[in-house]
């Protein structure tokens, strides 16, 4: 099993000005090599460029420039360029499947935020003065930079990630551990069903509220951001230190929005995981869900477009990524993993619309957001209780076990 680690890192002065470097010189072989494929397909009667290829000429290129690419690990350039060729894979992918494809584009100096070292020892090393109270990592042409471990790291150590988040720079860590062993049984089962008035509902009629961390946070993010437009070009093309400080304002409220966001849902899922052996969810399709709605031409005037309600799905929209179900799930499932608890995925459909007691489906069933009457046999209760009775006699179901 395979689990990530990731730490703040104390570089100085020094290391951190190295670290920079080490992200543009990765940059600017990423930009390279992205240039070289699109020259190749361009003017050489489309040849495409492959990563064994590229990866044959960084002998050549760190021997031409020994100061800036030559300085850092060999495999950690190779990285860069399978992150590229995985791109490029991507974007064929997406091509045959008839998505739009997204071309490879060219990373600026700040949207490169990420070096790879694909093997723990080999450029890099976790740890690496273990008579030293302090925890370290060492990076090939930085030096040994100070981590702020806050947690015992279990297992083998197999890669190592160095990235830069505003200010602050992190590593990450992959280990290989052995299978945990499991959680006391409880003898609970429970559904849940996910909401925007409730961040979920579960089958036993309890509730967790949704938090709105982005909502909260909407006015001050708001504020920095025109502060931040108000800035000139002139600005902007010099990186002044008040426009500096007014991107980094910017991205604080943004990471403080992400680091509450993932609180809640480590915390929401470190709950269902430690009182139930078996959770259902529903398998939602949120990347669909949060799609603008497509333009109505008017037949009448053309050129001109009829109301599709785009306001009121973008309001929607904004509240469903608020809520961070994609995360909350992906923790949910990672937890349940090192648990020995089983998690199940079922289908959402008319979970909200059924009768959990006659098996009525009809849409005026729930007759509004949070209320459940059946026009068949009138039973009421709340829609998202129902909603979530359902997903889990979907998921016992499909677990093979008896309904409940």
């Amino acid at each position: 099993m395979i689990r990530s680690y990731k730490f703040l890192m104390r570089p100085t002065v020094g290391q951190a000005a190295a670290l920079g470097e080490m992200l543009r010189d990765h940059c600017s072989l990423y930009n390279g090599a992205l240039q070289e494929r699109r020259d190749a397909y361009r003017h050489a009667s489309r040849t495409s460029i492959t990563y064994g290829q590229q990866s044959a000429q960084l002998k050549e290129i760190r021997a031409f420039d020994p100061e800036r690419q030559g300085r850092w690990s060999f495999s950690s350039q190779q990285a860069t360029l399978r992150r590229l060729d995985k791109a490029f894979a991507a974007f064929f992918r997406r091509v045959k499947a008839g998505d739009k494809p997204g071309y490879p584009r060219f990373r600026g100096a700040t949207w490169f935020d990420t070096v790879e070292f694909p093997k723990d020892g080999d450029g890099c090393r976790w740890d690496s003065t273990p008579h030293d109270p302090v925890t370290r990592v060492r990076l090939q042409g930085v030096g040994h930079v100070k981590v702020n471990q806050h947690r015992p790291v279990a297992g083998k150590v197999k890669t190592v990630s160095v990235k830069r988040e505003g200010r602050r720079w992190y590593v990450i860590l992959t280990a290989e551990q052995s299978e945990p062993e499991p959680m006391p049984k409880t003898g609970s089962v429970v559904g849940i069903d996910m909401g925007i008035a409730n961040f979920l509902a579960g089958s036993n009629g309890e509730f967790v509220p949704n938090p709105r961390h982005g909502r909260t946070a909407a006015v001050k993010l708001e504020a920095a951001q025109q502060a931040l437009a108000r800035f000139p070009r002139v600005c902007r093309d010099k990186r002044t230190k008040n426009h500096q400080r007014a991107v980094q304002r910017v991205a604080d409220l943004h990471r403080k929005v992400r680091r509450q966001r993932l609180d809640h849902a480590h915390k929401t899922a470190l709950d269902l995981v430690r009182e139930h052996d078996f959770i259902a969810h529903e398998d939602l399709k949120i990347r669909n869900m949060v799609k603008a709605p497509a333009p109505k031409p008017d037949p009448e005037q053309p050129g001109s477009f009829l109301p599709n309600g785009a306001a009121a799905k973008a309001g929607l929209n904004h509240s469903i990524s608020d809520a961070g179900w994609g995360v909350f799930l992906t923790i949910l499932h990672a937890k349940a993993e090192s648990a020995g608890r089983e998690v199940i995925a079922v289908d959402p459909r008319n979970t909200s619309r059924t009768c959990p007691e006659c098996g009525h489906v009809s849409a005026e069933n729930r007759t509004t957001q949070e209320k459940f009457h059946c026009q068949a046999c009138d039973h009421q209760a709340h829609a998202d209780t129902v909603g979530a009775l359902n997903v889990l006699r979907a998921g016992l179901v499909r677990r093979g076990a008896s309904p409940a």
